[in-house]
């Protein structure tokens, strides 16, 4: 596993900019920084004078590429992975609840994790070889929280959810923004004054309607969810999961048993 990584945080004229930052591998989240997120996410939601919050990756070739793989070498049965996907969802749902509106700006990959983070943002823009995607079935063999689940159907439809989780398919920029999942397609040169453009028109609205109006649309998709942890142990504590683990960490193609 390659460095711990950070996640920054700076403030300037009302926006708040956080950086995923491990770019040497391509900013996969470590345990530290999705403790980080978490912290800062705590921190802007008391903070009246951030109007907007800006989230990009370090090195222009990913936002985030998921979870850090190795970590899950330490997992030793199916309760692992509900501790870990409730580890996630506490800390997607900090991101997705803050009272102020998100701006994700993806370059590259966004992964697994990264698509997590990416979905709970309200805007996204990307650039045109940004890839979404969570191609489990096809590397790791686990699964996603319902919450998650109910995000991505939410923001990119049923179908290409369904493409995501079952094929372990990658959706271009292209068919993301035609979903209206991306707000804004632009070149790598670009998108930094895209999303300047975009947050400083966000900042100029009530923020009081910014913040009912997100909570009134969070409350409806979150309700009432159902439970699945009994989904989540199954795939867990599968062994085709840790097949998958030790696969990629062996960078070689899993042997799928079905157990």
């Amino acid at each position: 596993m390659s460095g711990q990584g950070a996640v920054h945080l700076s403030i300037a004229d009302g926006i708040a900019s956080v950086t995923f930052d491990r770019p040497e591998a391509r900013n996969a989240m470590t345990w530290a920084m999705y403790e980080s997120l978490t912290s800062i996410c705590e921190r802007l939601r008391e903070d009246d004078a951030v109007r907007v919050v800006r989230l990009r990756g370090a090195g222009g070739e990913a936002f985030v590429a998921g979870t850090d793989i190795a970590q899950f070498l330490e997992f030793r049965s199916g309760d692992d992975g509900v501790a870990y996907e409730q580890r996630i969802d506490a800390c997607m749902a900090l991101v997705e609840s803050l009272p102020k509106p998100t701006v994700a700006v993806v370059e590259g990959w966004c992964i697994g994790g990264g698509l997590a983070i990416a979905t709970a943002c309200d805007f996204r823009i990307a650039t045109p070889s940004a890839k979404f995607g969570v191609p489990i079935a096809r590397t790791l063999g686990n699964c996603l929280s319902m919450a998650n689940v109910a995000r991505l159907v939410a923001s990119l439809g049923r179908p290409r959810a369904l493409r995501m989780l079952m094929a372990a398919e990658l959706v271009s920029a292209e068919d993301a923004h035609a979903a209206g999942y991306v707000l804004e397609i632009a070149t790598p040169e670009d998108i930094g004054a895209a999303a300047d453009r975009l947050c400083e028109r966000l900042a100029k609205l009530a923020p009081v309607t910014q913040a009912v109006s997100k909570e009134a649309l969070n409350r409806l998709l979150v309700r009432d969810l159902p439970d699945a942890e009994d989904l989540i142990r199954r795939a867990y504590g599968s062994d085709d999961f840790r097949e998958g683990v030790r696969a990629f960490v062996e960078k070689r193609p899993p042997v799928w048993t079905g157990r």
